[in-house]
């Protein structure tokens, strides 16, 4: 086993990682999933849930993968950094999507990624509850299910007047964000709002083509990078720069659908200040 702090793995360790860590915070999630559990906020003004399902998959993750790479480093939404100076660092998100966690809807998932000096190389994305994983390492995107695996494929889409669009929530959005997204909607074909992390995951197999988003956190999107990159969409924030950091983002099938939508959004917003 590979334990460098700097070597990147093999891409077969790293998914045999990936997918071992997810086999760990399985049964926590769906043990949780669809009860009366607690729910905390984390916000003193607003909200931001957090479950005991939360903090247990992430515990459970941890331990999977500081077993194995103890040198890399972890950053996690609900525990501290892990912090040891590698370039290599895990990037995880227990459960993306708590809010549709805690009202009982299959869209929320386990995130795990692996980045390298910042830039996103490997993810996966687990919904536990409907047997869905869709995984990425050594530039190949696959989707699991039932014990089989098949590569995926972003749609051919290059307009927005023919793409399928999809945001968590468009309050997601204030000004000037606000009249971006506005512009994208009425120039898309239609809209899916409320799919979380899921959304990614849909676009990546082709059945949704865009997703447009702002306020995310580097867990909620570092390891989605890596599934729609190699299923051939193109993804970045909303300046062009990499989304690693979160904040701003626009996922797309094509590089023409990204090209759109990125016009579309500056001219808007630049007709907003």
């Amino acid at each position: 086993m590979t334990n460098s702090a700097s070597a990147l793995p093999a891409t077969a360790e790293i998914a045999a990682t990936l997918r071992a860590a997810a086999d760990a915070a399985r049964p926590l999630t769906l043990g949780h999933f669809r009860t009366q559990l607690a729910v905390d906020n984390k916000l003193a003004s607003g909200f931001d849930p957090v479950t005991a399902a939360d903090r247990e998959a992430e515990t459970a993750i941890r331990a999977v993968i500081g077993d194995r790479f103890p040198d890399h480093q972890i950053v996690g939404e609900e525990w501290d950094m892990k912090a040891t100076g590698s370039p290599l660092t895990w990037i995880i998100d227990p459960i993306d999507g708590t809010r549709a966690f805690i009202s009982g809807v299959p869209v929320w998932g386990t995130l795990i990624g692996l980045t390298r000096n910042g830039r996103a190389v490997a993810g996966l994305m687990e919904q536990p509850f409907t047997g869905e994983t869709w995984l990425a390492a050594g530039g190949e995107a696959s989707f699991i299910r039932d014990g089989t695996s098949q590569p995926i494929r972003t749609s051919a889409v290059t307009r927005l007047a023919a793409a399928r669009l999809s945001t968590t929530t468009p309050e997601l959005f204030s000004e000037p964000h606000l009249a971006g997204w506005n512009a994208v909607r009425k120039a898309s074909l239609f809209v899916r709002y409320g799919l979380d992390c899921y959304a990614y995951c849909l676009l990546a197999s082709g059945h949704l083509d865009i997703v447009v988003e702002a306020g995310l956190k580097d867990v909620d999107i570092a390891p989605l990078i890596p599934i729609i990159e190699a299923a051939g969409g193109t993804i970045t924030t909303w300046d062009g720069g990499r989304a690693e950091q979160g904040g701003t983002c626009v996922a797309a099938a094509t590089p023409e659908l990204h090209a759109e939508a990125m016009k579309v959004l500056r001219e808007a917003m630049l007709g907003a200040v």
